[in-house]
């Protein structure tokens, strides 16, 4: 393998440039992304770090009647409110800051949209978007090795940044999905992915319909005095 040469003077500007114009994108084209910057994307995102260099990530990735088959089956189990068996615990409870930046987030979406903050049928219906994919052409179902635990699925977190950024390069629009995995014992069936990997989370993308209000805000982020102690 080639060893890394110096950056070019301007890469951290790019990458800054990148990770601020990086968003979640809750509305995209039908238009499938050609299989070659898919690929790159992956090929890209293949560099990320892990503990060891065990990269244990692996991805079912989806494209055409695919896509429209998990889209149908899995929008169809919301409908039904089936349970939620997610192979990784869901946070016991948002608290102080962290619910705050929650509701903030939450309360932009609906407000895009135009849902009252207090129309629980209307906002329900928009969840189920999640099970949907907002239309995404692609889908990426991420999954780790179970014995590897919680190294294993921060790695995985790791490689999803990567795969966001990396997509960003290329003006392809992505949404990391938390609530795919809710779905996890489908998705085993589904794709038949072994009882030995835990389904981390899923990534909606593709080009995103910019004329779409929800694609208007943006989330704010803390300042770095909310989340750095230096210590000289």
């Amino acid at each position: 393998m080639n060893i890394a040469t110096k950056p070019p003077a301007n890469a951290p500007d790019v990458v800054e440039n990148l990770l601020k114009a990086r968003w979640s994108c809750r509305s995209f084209k039908p238009d499938p992304l050609p299989q070659d910057i898919v690929e790159r994307i992956l090929t890209m995102s293949q560099h990320t770090a892990s503990w060891c260099n065990s990269q244990p990530w692996k991805l079912v990735v989806t494209s055409g009647k695919a896509t429209e088959e998990l889209r149908q089956k899995m929008h169809g189990r919301g409908m039904t409110n089936e349970p939620d068996d997610s192979d990784f615990p869901y946070p016991r409870e948002y608290r102080g800051v962290y619910q705050e930046r929650r509701r903030e987030s939450g309360f932009q979406l609906y407000d895009a949209v135009g849902i009252g903050h207090k129309d629980m049928p209307a906002r329900t219906m928009q969840a189920l978007e999640n099970f949907n994919f907002f239309g995404a052409p692609h889908v990426a179902i991420i999954h780790t090795e179970e014995a590897l635990g919680v190294y294993g699925a921060v790695d995985c977190g790791l490689y999803v940044s990567s795969f966001l950024i990396a997509a960003q390069s290329f003006g392809v629009a992505t949404i990391a999905q938390a609530a795919v995995a809710r779905q996890s014992q489908f998705l085993h069936k589904h794709f038949d992915i072994g009882d030995d990997r835990r389904i981390v989370c899923g990534i909606s993308f593709g080009w995103p319909d910019e004329s779409h209000p929800i694609n208007k805000y943006r989330t704010s982020r803390a300042k770095l005095a909310d989340v750095v102690d230096f210590r000289r």
